[in-house]
């Protein structure tokens, strides 16, 4: 069941070394994904060059260190700082991780510098209620919650991670960002590394009209018995492609983000692969995603 089939949006998530390229280069993507942290400095040429950014793309805010799982509150000045970038970009879309960051050492609130799994409790659940519910209201906008990639599994779960993020959405009207290098991570250190077994299982759990971004990466390869970790360092691989058209079939033309942090490629190579990203959902979607014009206003 295709529950959006507007044009396809693809963008990628820009990084420091492609300021230049991404001013200079013809317009070729939908929209750019940064990390909101990034950008929390008062003035300086970051935000300068985001603000030249957005005057030709669409901007999609992704937060990296909120930890709406996490039982101590999220700091107020890190709220602020993310209120004030909101009202200086004004994105179109905003997410975070169903993760946990913030907690209490000897009394003092530190940040654990990494995105930590959670059981998927409903304690667990509950508290991230709380939290979405405060941030959404803080900020005046809907969040997109990301599934994440786990190094450790929790005895303790008494939800699967797509029920807890259903359940999740339903209370606070927040959406799904599904991301698909995650799913296929997990199945490869946890679930015995049949991928294409796992994405349509998780996928099939959540309701068609959840999702509202999709996330697609590659990682580096490892030796048989080694921990895959998801780093963002590869191009998109073939099972996360496969995962992909299972996801469009699903949920229609859902706007999809290439993801590459480290070991970067050429501006070319990033967008050689949104490019196939748009190719393989035309292909999937038919006529509900012909080529997306661009140019359009999203403001």
């Amino acid at each position: 069941m295709l529950v959006n089939n507007s044009d396809i949006l693809v963008g990628v998530g820009l990084r420091h070394p492609h300021f230049t390229d991404i001013l200079t280069s013809p317009k070729e993507i939908d929209f750019v994904e940064v990390h909101s942290e990034n950008f929390f400095g008062q003035g300086g040429a970051a935000l300068s060059v985001l603000q030249q950014v957005r005057a030709t793309y669409p901007v999609s805010l992704h937060s990296t260190s909120m930890g709406l799982g996490s039982f101590a509150d999220i700091p107020a000045s890190y709220l602020a700082r993310l209120k004030q970038l909101t009202q200086t970009i004004d994105p179109f879309l905003m997410s975070e991780h169903a993760c946990f960051t913030w907690g209490h050492l000897q009394g003092q609130l530190i940040h654990s510098g990494d995105l930590l799994a959670i059981a998927h409790t409903h304690d667990n659940l509950k508290r991230m209620c709380e939290q979405v519910d405060k941030v959404q209201t803080y900020l005046g906008r809907q969040l997109i919650i990301e599934n994440v990639s786990a190094y450790v599994q929790f005895d303790e779960s008494d939800l699967s991670e797509a029920a807890f993020l259903t359940q999740l959405c339903k209370q606070t009207g927040a959406k799904i960002l599904l991301d698909i290098n995650n799913i296929a991570v997990n199945s490869l250190n946890f679930e015995g590394g049949d991928i294409q077994t796992s994405v349509a299982d998780y996928i099939n759990e959540l309701p068609v009209d959840s999702v509202a971004q999709i996330h697609l990466a590659g990682c580096s390869a490892v030796a048989d018995g080694q921990m895959v970790i998801d780093d963002h360092a590869r191009p998109v691989s073939d099972d996360v492609w496969q995962g992909y058209r299972q996801a469009l079939t699903r949920f229609g033309a859902v706007p999809t983000l290439i993801e590459w942090d480290s070991d970067l490629p050429t501006w070319s190579v990033l967008v050689g692969e949104a490019k196939k990203a748009r190719d393989i959902a035309n292909a999937v979607l038919g006529t509900n995603a012909q080529e997306h014009v661009l140019g359009v206003n999203y403001e």
